[in-house]
């Protein structure tokens, strides 16, 4: 888990969503098959995104999209 002091520096999912031009049901998705590392908050288990690990998502998939073509 992240320190209190890095949760300001986190993204909602729909940040996550804004940025990488998908809905948020696409970045849910992701989470949830742990292609995206997400941490849950709060009493209702919110997603949030440290932006670290979105660009390291960002970067796995443009290699394997890489190594594909």
């Amino acid at each position: 888990m992240p320190h209190y002091k890095e949760m300001g520096n986190m993204l909602t999912t729909g940040e996550v969503a804004r940025l990488l031009g998908v809905p948020a049901s696409t970045v849910r998705r992701w989470s949830d098959r742990g292609e995206v590392k997400a941490y849950r908050i709060g009493p209702r288990g919110e997603r949030r995104f440290r932006r670290a690990d979105v660009a390291t998502f960002l970067l796995d998939r443009a290699i394997r999209k890489y190594l594909k073509g």
